[in-house]
């Protein structure tokens, strides 16, 4: 069987764990279990908490209370006390996704001896195991060893690097496997042997020994979206096979239950082993009893979605089971817990789960006043050195500007903050292939960028940096990840196929219709909306069109744009290297691999123009909606009072019709006239 070399202490005693007995008290012999006993089992996810531990907004600089560990927390008390057998698991995505990551990471990197701060956080709430997700391996193989404490037997971790702090739980990854030795870079999986209180037979309260295996999975797509680092290193494994091999050892070594920690969604296509969101056809893996997933930013369950993945033949949406197995995602940045409460019979062998009685829902810091819950105070004083290093870091100024930068309105067209982005790595490009890449002089370069914030998080969830001085942390608002710029070199074809990708943003609007159509397809993430703001390309997006016909009128210096016209296009790792499928964009079509971060480069393009306005930054699109005349109202929502944004974009077809859409999410209702 593979190594399963420890990431954490061999003994932890956690007694904020309220089980009758810690992980590592001896576990008296006593009486069997009678057949027949009952107990409840809780599972508490956490996932894509992306380094929120508390409730703030380092790019907005002001408290949040939508957002945080530190809210998070306070549900985990509420549900440890109605659920005296519990664990508590963190699902990913876990270290990256803040300033506070950044700062730790990048800027003042955290000593060896030192915890990183959502790891502070995470063990003063006793979590008890944890899976990976893909955005762990964003700053490197080195830094992901270092703070989880780990000792990665890999190609650029020296043999001798010591152990440093870091995680008072053990994380488990099966399916990422070191390319020297051939066995999983994690602990592929766990068994956690615990005292839980259960009622016997006749009635009575019984004390009973429980082992829950976990297992975690991460999307193969890691290997891809962060080649720069892990290329050569390490390779992966498909989330199915890889369960299929584990899963059978683990009820070998006595787990009574297995959990699978799958950093994934759940899509319906046809399972191939690279697949980013597997978790339709893990479910379909004999043996696992429950499911914590991720990734996806959304809560499951939810009986309101009409996200098609929620609504395929096997999936329950209302119960929250994925072809009858208990499955749970907290949605992200600590807006919810994840409860599972496994309802489990002992058969005079295992405990197994009576799905029956079983529940799962997604709890939300939002309460039903409209208000959250109350931060757990023991989590702020933690991390106090870190926060107010990161605020005095962000502050730093980089240049001014005379217009404000949003993404309220970037569906619709406002470019106000995705022009600055492409402008810096439209120059970063062509400025390397004129030190660098003589042979490629004579192409034309461009750049695509997204709108990274557009209220899927939220009403707060977009970007907006206002006049005056713009600093390191208004830089963050406007490029959201700390991606590589990468370029590829493409033909017109090429382009075109990528536009029409990005145009999957939209519904197709039926004119004919007299009913109220929704514009925006929300599953269809705002970061996938690529689009071009550069004065030489000019196209329409017709959403009247069926998805892959829709880009119209695609002109390149006011000439119909040529198939076969070749490009370097300016763009980042993720999606170089096929981040979001786009059609053509595997990696194979990459040129420059900058090893630069697209924030850094947009940084030091601010540093050098000094003085932004919206005549030379922000007023350039190349794209508009094609011309429909709709019977109905085509609407999408937005952060309410806003429409003055609107005109400053000159998107005139705009108009704000109520000023909370009824969603009860602080959303405006807005409409677009797509025939002006």
């Amino acid at each position: 069987m593979p190594s399963m070399r420890p990431n954490h202490r061999a003994c932890l005693v956690l007694p904020v764990v309220p089980f009758l007995l810690s992980a590592c008290a001896s576990l008296p012999s006593g009486t069997a279990t009678p057949v027949g006993a009952e107990a409840t089992l809780a599972l508490l996810e956490t996932t894509d908490l992306h380094a929120n531990v508390l409730s703030y907004d380092y790019y907005k600089l002001q408290a949040d209370p939508a957002i945080g560990l530190e809210r998070t927390a306070t549900l985990i008390k509420q549900a440890r006390a109605e659920y005296p057998n519990n664990l508590l698991i963190d699902n990913g995505d876990a270290l990256q996704g803040t300033a506070l990551a950044d700062y730790q990471a990048l800027v003042k990197p955290v000593a060896c001896g030192e915890t990183l701060a959502i790891y502070k956080a995470m063990n003063q709430l006793g979590v008890d195991g944890a899976g990976i997700g893909n955005h762990e391996f964003n700053y490197g193989l080195a830094y992901l060893n270092q703070v989880t404490a780990s000792h990665f037997d890999v190609d650029g971790v020296p043999a001798d690097a010591p152990r440093c702090a870091g995680p008072g739980f053990p994380i488990v990854l099966a399916n990422i496997y070191s390319a020297r030795t051939r066995q999983p870079l994690f602990a592929p999986y766990r068994i956690l042997t615990r005292r839980i209180s259960a009622t016997g037979p006749d009635g009575q309260p019984i004390t009973a020994t429980l082992k829950v295996g976990i297992i975690g999975f991460t999307p193969p797509g890691v290997l891809s979206w962060d080649k720069h680092w892990l290329a050569g290193k390490v390779y992966a494994e498909g989330v199915r096979e890889t369960a299929q091999k584990y899963i059978p050892q683990m009820r070998a070594e006595g787990a009574d239950l297995i959990v699978a920690i799958s950093h994934g969604g759940i899509d319906g296509e046809p399972y191939t082993p690279d697949m980013e969101n597997a978790n339709y056809h893990l479910a379909q893996v004999p043996g696992i009893d429950a499911m914590l997933i991720g990734h996806e930013h959304l809560p499951f369950p939810d009986a309101a979605s009409k996200r098609a993945a929620f609504n395929l033949p096997g999936v329950d949406k209302v119960q929250g089971t994925v072809y009858g197995v208990p499955t749970v995602m907290a949605n992200l940045w600590g807006k919810n817990l994840g409860v599972i409460g496994l309802h489990l019979q002992y058969d005079g062998a295992h405990w197994t789960v009576d799905k029956s009685r079983t529940t799962v829902a997604a709890r939300s810091t939002k309460q039903p006043d409209g208000s959250y819950v109350a931060a757990d105070p023991a989590i702020a004083p933690l991390v106090a050195a870190e926060h107010a290093a990161t605020i005095s870091y962000v502050k730093t100024p980089v240049g001014t500007s005379d217009f404000r930068m949003t993404s309220y309105f970037a569906d619709v067209g406002d470019i106000s903050a995705i022009e600055l982005v492409n402008q810096a790595q439209t120059a970063y490009v062509q400025d390397y292939v004129k030190a660098n890449l003589p042979q490629y002089a004579a192409l034309p370069v461009l750049s695509m960028a997204s709108p990274f914030k557009t209220g899927a998080a939220g009403v707060a969830d977009y970007t907006d940096v206002k006049p005056g001085a713009v600093a390191l942390n208004n830089a963050a608002d406007l490029y959201l990840y700390p991606n590589a710029l990468h370029a590829v070199k493409l033909d017109g074809a090429g382009l075109k196929a990528w536009l029409e990708k990005s145009a999957e943003r939209f519904n197709r609007i039926d004119p004919a219709s007299s009913a109220q159509q929704e514009l925006i397809n929300t599953s269809f993430a705002g970061f996938n909306f690529d689009m071009l703001t550069s004065a030489d390309i000019r196209y329409q997006i017709d959403v009247t069109q069926a998805v892959g016909q829709r880009i119209v009128g695609l002109h390149y210096k006011g000439a119909p744009l040529s198939p076969t016209q070749e490009f370097l296009v300016a763009t980042n790792n993720y999606r170089a290297s096929g981040g979001g499928n786009f059609p053509g964009l595997d990696g194979g079509k990459t040129v420059i691999a900058s090893p630069d971060s697209s924030r850094d480069v947009l940084i030091a393009y601010i540093q050098k123009t000094r003085q932004l306005t919206r005549a030379r930054n922000g007023a350039t699109r190349s794209w508009r909606f094609a011309p429909a005349a709709v019977q109905g109202t085509v609407v999408f929502h937005s952060a309410p009072g806003l429409l003055d944004l609107a005109r400053e974009a000159g998107l005139a077809n705009v108009s704000q019709r109520k000023v909370d859409d009824g969603s009860g999410k602080g959303f405006a209702l807005y409409a677009i006239d797509l025939n002006q």
